[in-house]
């Protein structure tokens, strides 16, 4: 069965997507669309070359007429913030290349499931919700599967304990105002804060967490790999194709997803991360686990924190 897969935009991070899907079973056909002709071209023949390893695959530098029949569309496109901009600049910059991108897009492959990934994620998603004309169970944006990826990494250090032992979640926006429901937070199957009880009947010491020092981790994380490297694009890869492969699984599976809200938590036509549930038909709804109050209080901060920037760009 052929499953598709168009990408727009092979900047770090979609270039990054493509070479990792290529290197995976998710997709059996690639198409890699950019403005920047040559260097798309570039960007694939370096990915093919490198494909004569596995079963084959099909990978082509495209135009939106190529994305007719994706499986699924993945919008990277968009810039950096640049030194001395404002975070509205950057997003109303943003905004306007969505808004350009889309049309051409949406044209194309209307039957798609779309991950929008360029940021500011929260606010890119819902623009194209609102200007896409698209059911809303097609439109995921990558949200906070990476902030959650990121705490997952923290705790497996902190516990020295496999990552995959570990549920646990980060909701709101994919910034500054994100936090970590601990109240829905497990380890091995316990809550987290009744795991460094627990392993001491093994004679194992392990210190509660600093959560303060934990979320702090989680959103400084991104900033720091751009200091030290320049950007950021293995971990936000490698949570995109993971998110791929949901869409193209058999069953669905729960993942911190931005989409656009509906009264769940109180809050209304804003799109922010909480658990989802996601599968080959898109997004099948928030699942509205039990919150305590003031983590309900946080989720709304961040809600409010989206909101005030969506009413100083132009839609």
């Amino acid at each position: 069965m052929s499953r598709k897969i168009t990408i727009i935009g092979a900047g770090s991070v979609g270039s990054t997507i493509a070479y990792t899907l290529s290197q995976q079973d998710i997709a059996s056909e690639i198409v890699l669309i950019d403005i920047n002709k040559q260097k798309v071209e570039g960007e694939v023949m370096d990915i093919e070359q490198g494909t004569c390893f596995r079963d084959p695959i099909k990978i082509t530098a495209g135009e939106y007429v190529d994305a007719k029949d994706s499986d699924i569309v993945i919008i990277t496109s968009g810039i950096a913030r640049k030194p001395g901009q404002t975070r509205i600049e950057l997003t109303q910059t943003n905004v306007n290349i969505l808004k350009s991108i889309t049309p051409e897009i949406v044209k194309n492959a209307p039957d798609a499931l779309y991950i929008i990934v360029s940021n500011p994620v929260d606010i890119m998603t819902y623009v194209f919700t609102k200007i896409s004309g698209l059911p809303e169970n097609q439109i995921i944006g990558s949200g906070t599967i990476l902030d959650t990826a990121r705490l997952r990494c923290g705790l497996s250090e902190h516990y020295s304990l496999a990552q995959k032992n570990i549920h646990a979640y980060v909701f709101g926006e994919h910034g500054d105002t994100s936090f970590i429901p601990w109240s829905i937070a497990s380890v091995c199957g316990v809550p987290a804060d009744d795991y460094v009880e627990l392993v001491k009947n093994i004679d194992k010491d392990v210190k509660p967490v600093d959560k303060e020092a934990m979320i702090t981790y989680v959103r400084k994380s991104g900033g720091q790999v751009i200091a030290n490297k320049g950007a950021t694009f293995y971990a936000v890869s490698a949570s995109v194709c993971a998110l791929c492969g949901i869409l193209m699984a058999s069953d669905e599976s729960m993942a911190t997803v931005s989409s656009l809200m509906h009264g769940e938590y109180g809050i209304e036509d804003v799109c922010v991360s909480t658990l989802t549930l996601v599968g080959p038909n898109g997004i099948q709804g928030k699942v509205p686990v039990k919150l305590t109050e003031d983590e309900i209080a946080q989720l709304k901060a961040s809600a409010d924190a989206l909101k005030e920037i969506i009413a100083q760009i132009e839609l």
